[in-house]
């Protein structure tokens, strides 16, 4: 027994199945099938291929799947329990599975193969998904890709465009209609969604900045081939600008063996370094990654008498450089990775060590030695973008091969707050040194030693660079036989923080000798603290340091013996007082120069900053450090962030009155500085501080006093630099305030309310007066006022926490209605003003019914009056789509339905006027291809579309009914009905929508209906009987016909399941219109003659739809225009021509695809059976007129269809030439259209001339000839002929017939006619074309005598059976063939014209068998005209 499943519904296919059991269903691997009944091993269901077809197939042959399940019973709908984007890729894949075969038929292979190798990622995309086992940014970033490629290939397959919101469609009755528009605009960009997200936020708090991205340079030293050293070696890399001459970067020290491989095995390819934090403006620079080798053996490489085999030196061996600007030439994708050989240059005096790179860049070639081989260093490289915890989420592979990050020299371009750093950078620069009484110069080795106050070494405090661990001492490169050394050797020191005060740096001199014992003798030493008694530490600058003598035996375990010495002359001009017995002698002639450059975190070298901060020990010089707090580095405030927001208020709560200006200022200045996008990442610090650590309970009163002195002044004063400062900080402003009062209300217990009330009602009236200004003379004040306005909607989230939400919104409402009109300021500041208002819709605030149905009255206003004066349109666009937004999730409130009305009577009518002028200017543009107009755009037009169709949505019946009572006059009425009904027009005559947006051209279809269905009682009501108006009723009609007509709309060409989902969501949206035209027509009454026989064309164009209840709908129309036409003119010839001309002219404007193949095809059925017009019109009085009528209409669709088959399809000559002249003669003969007679005179002309049959394109020309007469009747332009007399366009055809006889060889029937042209001018006493004329008579005699002629062959042609066209069909015909062609030449040009019919082989008349079957069969025989002509009894037949 077959029982209803609960549970197992829905399921995959995963063995294909066959079975001769009756009722068993065939099935496929993948199919999807939706599982009705069980019963003992079997299901009962169906294929979402076809669901027509139920059937049985085994439960082992289907893996079931969690679903859900809605409408339980016979139209239940059953949605599958998985990620959205999977069940859209699986069906996605199933559909372009069979566009894919297609393909390869219709020989497109490049998209062939691009689209297989798309399919094959998605699958491995959509496998990684459903196994699950991915981390949250990992899933996002497949989900990203997946929507990439189905978005790709559904745009390439000419599919429709899938709009989505977080990488999943959207269900389009969730959201509003511009928020779809804007999901479609950007759909087809979904990669780039992620990045933008951020910048929305940072927009909302009121930051305009953007903050810079982040580039790392990945650096892989895959090999040194130029082993020729045999020694260790060290190779540093590092960047170096050379057009200010400094090193960037940190280094990256690699370590080498003597075979060029790495000295700790367990770094074998994982010699790798990344260059962290370069922004775009050091990509710019002129950039070189510099490699230094420095070896580690003896004193000279070639000399091994030079120092004992033991002792080894550091010695610098040679430099390499690379250009980056190759590296980008090269690398043109981010993630790209390239490999780069860099030679090794040595170089060739050690004097100029120092710069080897600068002359390798500047190619100094007699300073270096170039090498005899273009072997190097080989390493890799790498160009990464973005935040670094991000690169290390999407490389994990680069990171975990033991990656060095190598950091810039100094702080990045983005600066955050966890950063923490430490580091002093020492470069050893040069030294000046006695020769000591020696005959050569000495060898000198710098040693370095950081000791802390106790005179202990600090341990792992000297890094030579990343990659490698760090030392506790360094010893430098010795360059040999030089006293005047130059290292500009750079050495980082990471000293602890805990540990900086009170450490200072040896410098120890030793003297290298290369005798036999090697010694390094110690000569002297310098050494230099590393902080300052005032607390500073040592300044970014070159440092000259004393140089004492010492010798091996001197003894530094008492530092202080040297420490209480100068180690710089600043140092000794400090001291006085020296002692004359100094512990060490200064060596006045040697001097040793180091450059420091600190990067912390933690430590200033600010004199100024220091002195805030410690300003109870100095109170008598506040206001003069206060005064230079603008002077400090920004770097330097934002470290010491915390630390300088407690001074300032400790400064305001020790004197309000003294230090409150000051403080104030301050306070602004450290707001503003946090807007810069180096410290952007610092305003979470200053939130956390503000809520968690700021302690001013009084600050909020010198706050606001501060603040409304400030707007106060804004109309008096001239410079406004400081106040219009204020205003940009306004937001951290109110922050401090509203906590502060929050803090003191908790003190006391909600003291002071009142007053605090009290003070923010009167800043917001100082607020009020600014924006009141006028500032068309003051362009300082226009400036003060958009500052102003910029932040005005970060405060909104403030002051909530202090007012109810009608207090905030009322403030807002003031505020906002304070401004000028667009009349009365300029346009920069109605841009600013705009987009206040447009914060303002997108903050908290807005989202509160309460507060918007205070707020969103003087948002209309100032929109409406935008938009009638056609200013800004897109930044009012932008509005109204967030107010749409809104209203639309917010659609269960009560109060929407208010806010609807509100926005109605306000916007409804303006957004007409809106989006027609925007359609003409557009139109404009196109006609006359001039400069594209911004407010012509299709974007904008798009916004305002989606804006009025998203109101037209929310209107509901009561919205309708109120709308249309509104109106004081039924012209205001009528006019109103005007613009929306021509609005709805060029939505569908105007591209506003790419075809394949198909869910937006679809909600567009049914707004539409659903709008006119309200709006057509009306009409009726309004314009009807006495009161009828024939514009708007034939607006009316366009737009039902329109609407109809629409190729969105037509369904017959979609797949089975597209269709389905249409129809289920929709319904066929034509029969509702169809069925809205017929109840608008049966309501016309008497004035339906006022649309006969003017609406039979576009009526007849809606029954060529091919929807059966359409044409249904339509019939009683036509028997109505036939019944009106009898009573009115007693004939039915003026619908009789319409009928014809529109029926032709669909044939001419070219709708002959296989499409319209079938609509045309469908008329006839319109006068066919029931419920045919025929049975409509059997018991009237004109039923003979009618059918006569109904016949000829029909006769004319055959010969109809017949011709756009020959014209249209790759058909023979002839056959497009049999079904002109069949066309032709029907128009001359049983209708009597000489019009249409003659124009297809012309196409058939037109044929003939293509085949270069010019005898035949005369002769027909001549039926056009005969109609003319030589008199001086003025004729109207028609075809391609001009407005001229009936003589001169009969002499101009004269002309040309002759030409086309003239170039057929055919002179004698053109004789005939110079004759009768020489008549006329004669007549006139044109001699001079009479001369003309005689001439070219006298040419053709000549020609006749004189020119060789091929005689032609005639040949007897007969199309018998039913399957030939209607106007060959039971006929024969006499055909000229062509030059020298053969019977059997003949035979086969025809067959193979028709390739299916068959040749007969006797010439005899055919029985009635052959003249009625079903096939084609032609008979071909060879005779002359003469016997063709007897055989017929003297009559040609034709």
């Amino acid at each position: 027994m077959w029982i209803p499943t609960e549970e197992e519904k829905i399921g995959v296919v995963i063995s294909s199945f066959r079975s001769p059991v009756c009722q068993a269903l065939v099935l496929e691997v993948g199919e999807t099938v939706q599982i009705l009944e069980k019963c003992e091993g079997w299901y009962r269901g169906f294929s979402t291929r076809k669901p027509s077809v139920k059937g049985i197939f085994p439960t082992g042959y289907v893996h079931l799947k969690k679903s859900t399940v809605t409408n339980r019973g016979l139209c239940e709908t059953v949605v599958p329990l998985e990620d959205p984007i999977i069940t859209e890729t699986t069906s996605t894949l199933q559909e372009w599975a069979v566009l894919w075969k297609q393909l390869y038929v219709k020989h497109k292979v490049d998209l062939f193969h691009k689209l297989r190798h798309v399919m094959n990622e998605l699958m491995d995309l959509r496998r990684q998904l459903i196994q699950g086992h991915l981390a949250q940014d990992q899933t996002r970033e497949i989900k990203r890709h997946i929507t990439v490629r189905l978005d790709w290939g559904n745009e390439h397959l000419g599919l429709d465009l899938v709009p989505r919101k977080e990488f999943e469609m959207v269900d389009p009755d969730q959201i509003s209609i511009s928020e779809l528009y804007k999901m479609h605009v950007s759909s087809r960009h979904c990669g780039q969604q992620s990045t933008t997200q951020g910048d929305g936020t940072r927009q909302r708090h009121g930051d305009s900045c953007r903050v810079p991205v982040s580039h790392h340079l990945f650096i892989n030293l895959k090999s040194f081939t130029y082993n020729s050293i045999s020694e260790d070696a060290d190779v540093f890399f590092f960047l170096y600008d050379t057009r200010e001459a400094k090193q960037i970067s940190e280094k990256f020290m690699v370590r080498l063996n003597k075979n060029g491989g790495p000295k700790n095995p367990e770094k074998v390819d994982r010699l790798c370094a990344l260059f962290t934090d370069l922004s775009s403006k050091d990509l710019k620079r002129d950039l070189y990654i510099v490699a230094q080798v420095i070896r580690t053996g003896r004193m000279l490489l070639n000399d091994s008498k030079k120092g004992p085999p033991h002792v080894l030196y550091r010695r610098p061996y040679g430099c390499a450089v690379l250009a980056m600007t190759d590296v980008f030439h090269t690398i043109t994708d981010l993630k790209e990775e390239k490999d780069f050989v860099l030679k090794i240059y040595t170089c060739n005096n050690e004097n100029e060590w120092f710069q080897i790179h600068e002359n390798i860049i500047r190619k100094s070639n007699t300073k270096y030695s170039a090498p005899s081989t273009n072997y190097g260093l080989i390493i890799s490289l790498q160009l990464l973008r973005g935040e670094l915890e991000q690169i290390r989420r999407e490389n994990q592979a680069v990171f975990s091969r033991a990656l060095a990050l190598t950091r810039k020299l100094g702080f990045p371009d983005v600066i955050l707050p966890g950063d923490i750093r430490n580091d002093l950078y020492l470069t050893l620069e040069r030294g000046e040194f006695e020769r000591g009484g020696k005959s050569v110069q000495k060898n000198i080795e710098v040693t370095v030693y950081v000791l802390y106050a106790d005179g202990d070494t600090l341990k792992d405090c000297i890094s030579l660079g990343s990659g490698e661990p760090n030392t506790s001492e360094h010893r430098s490169f010795v360059l040999y036989h030089n006293n005047s050394p130059r290292w500009s050797e750079m050495v980082k020191l990471p000293i602890p923080i805990d540990r900086f005060r009170g450490s200072h740096l040896r410098f120890e001199f030793r003297h290298c000798s290369t005798k036999d014992k090697g010694e390094k003798k110690l000569f002297g030493f310098a050494f230099t603290p590393l902080m300052r008694e005032d607390g500073t530490t040592l300044s970014d600058e070159n440092h000259e340091l004393y140089v004492y003598k010492c010798d091996e035996n001197a003894t530094f375990s008492n530092q202080g013996l040297y420490l209480s010495m100068p180690c710089c002359k600043e140092d000794f001009n400090s001291c006085p007082n020296l002692p004359a017995n100094l512990p060490f002698q200064r060596s006045p002639k040697e001097t040793f120069w180091v450059s420091t450059l600190l990067c912390s975190t933690k430590l200033t070298q600010n004199v100024d900053l220091l002195a805030l901060l410690n300003w109870k020990a100095h109170p008598d010089r506040v206001l003069d450090i206060l005064g230079r707090l603008r002077q400090i580095s920004g770097e330097e405030i934002v470290k010491f962030l915390r630390d300088v927001l407690d001074t300032l208020f400790c400064l305001l709560d020790d004197n309000t009155d003294k230090y409150g200006p000051l403080v104030f200022q301050s306070l602004v200045f450290i707001i503003n500085l946090l807007r810069d996008s180096r410290f952007y990442h610092f305003r979470p610090v200053m939130d956390s501080y503000i809520q968690n650590h700021f302690a001013g309970a009084l600050a909020y009163k010198e706050l606001i006093r501060c603040l409304k002195w400030y707007m106060d002044r804004s109309a008096e004063v001239v410079r406004q630099d400081h106040i219009q400062e204020a205003m940009r900080a306004l937001e951290y402003l109110f922050k401090f305030i509203v906590q502060s009062r929050i803090l003191y209300s908790r003190a006391t217990c909600g003291m002071e309310e009142e007053q605090f009330r009290a003070n923010i009602q009167e800043l917001f009236q100082s607020i009020r007066f600014v924006l009141s200004l006028d500032s068309r003379s003051s362009e300082t004040l226009v400036f003060t006022q958009a500052a102003l306005l910029n932040s005005f909607p970060d405060i909104f989230d403030e002051l909530l926490q202090m007012f109810t939400v009608q207090e905030v919104a009322e403030y807002v409402r003031g505020t906002l209605g304070s401004m000028p009109s667009t009349v009365d300021i300029g346009q920069s500041m109605d841009v600013v003003k705009l987009q206040s208002i447009a914060r303002t819709v997108e903050s908290r605030l807005f989202y509160f019914p309460e507060s918007r149905s205070i707020l969103l009255p003087v948002v209309l206003h100032h929109i409406h009056l935008h938009l009638r004066q056609q200013r800004e349109l897109l930044i009012c666009s932008g509005i109204l789509a967030s107010i749409f937004s809104i209203i639309k999730t917010s659609a269960m409130e009560s109060s929407v339905q208010e806010e609807v009305e509100m926005m109605v009577e306000s916007l409804l009518d303006v957004l007409l006027q809106t989006l027609l002028s925007i359609m003409s200017k557009s139109q404009a543009v196109e006609t006359s291809r001039g400069q594209r107009c911004p407010q012509c755009t299709a974007e904008i037009t798009g916004e305002y579309v989606s804006c009025l169709l998203s109101l037209l949505r929310q209107m509901s019946e009561l919205h309708f009914h109120h709308l249309l009572n509104n109106f004081h006059s039924k012209e205001e009425l009528k006019e109103f009905l005007l613009k929306i009904f021509c609005v709805f027009r060029n939505l569908m005559k105007l591209t506003i929508f790419p075809r394949d947006w198909s869910v937006m051209r679809l909600l567009t279809s049914h707004i539409i209906l659903v709008t006119t269905q309200f709006l057509s009682p009306a009409l009726h009501k309004n314009f009807s009987e006495a009161d009828f108006d024939f514009k708007v009723w034939n607006s009316f009609f366009s737009l039902t016909v329109l609407y109809i007509n629409q190729p969105s709309l037509q369904l017959e060409p979609l797949t089975q399941a597209k269709r389905k989902k249409i129809l289920d969501k929709h319904g066929d949206m034509r029969v509702m219109m169809g069925y809205e035209l017929f109840s608008m027509w049966q309501k016309l009454g008497e004035n339906k003659p006022h649309f006969i026989p003017g609406m039979m064309g576009p009526f007849l164009g809606v029954t060529l739809v091919p929807q059966t209840e359409v044409r249904n709908i339509m019939i009683p129309i036509f028997h109505d225009m036939m019944d009106w036409e009898q009573r009115k003119n007693g004939n039915f010839k003026q619908v009789e021509a319409e009928l014809m001309d529109k029926l032709d002219s669909m044939v001419s404007d070219g709708k002959g695809d296989d499409n319209h193949r079938e609509l045309f095809s469908l008329l006839t059925q319109l006068f066919g059976p029931y419920p045919s017009l025929l049975e409509k019109i059997e018991q009237e009085t004109w039923r003979e007129t009618s059918i006569s009528l109904v016949t000829s209409v029909t006769r004319l669709m055959e010969r109809l269809l017949d011709y756009r088959d020959c014209i249209k399809g790759e058909e023979g000559e002839n056959k497009k030439i049999s079904g002109s002249v069949n066309l032709m003669n029907f128009y001359k003969s049983e209708v009597n259209k000489e019009d249409m007679y003659i124009r297809y005179i012309h196409k058939l002309c037109d044929l003939h001339l293509q085949a270069e049959d010019f005898t035949e394109a005369a002769f027909t020309l001549l039926l056009y000839w005969e109609l003319l007469q030589w008199e001086d009747r003025a004729l109207r332009d028609f075809l391609h002929y001009p407005s001229q007399s009936e003589w001169q366009r009969k002499e101009n055809l004269s002309r040309k017939i002759l030409h086309y006889f003239n170039k057929g060889k055919c002179w004698e029937y053109g004789i005939s006619l110079c004759r009768e042209l020489a008549f006329q001018y004669e007549a006139l006493y044109d001699y001079q074309s009479l001369s003309w004329i005689r001439k070219m008579e006298a040419a053709y005699y000549d020609n006749i005598i004189e020119q060789q002629r091929v005689e032609p062959e005639f040949f007897r042609m007969g199309f018998y059976g039913r399957k030939f066209p209607f106007f060959l069909r039971n006929k024969e015909f006499v055909c000229r063939g062509y030059d020298y062609e053969r019977l059997e030449d003949f035979q086969q040009r025809m067959l193979g014209e028709f390739p299916q019919a068959i040749a007969m082989q006797h010439p005899n008349q055919p029985d009635d068998t052959i003249l009625q079957s079903d096939a084609q069969c032609i008979l071909n025989h060879c005779t002359s005209v003469i016997s063709i002509v007897e055989d017929s009894g003297g009559k040609l037949p034709c």
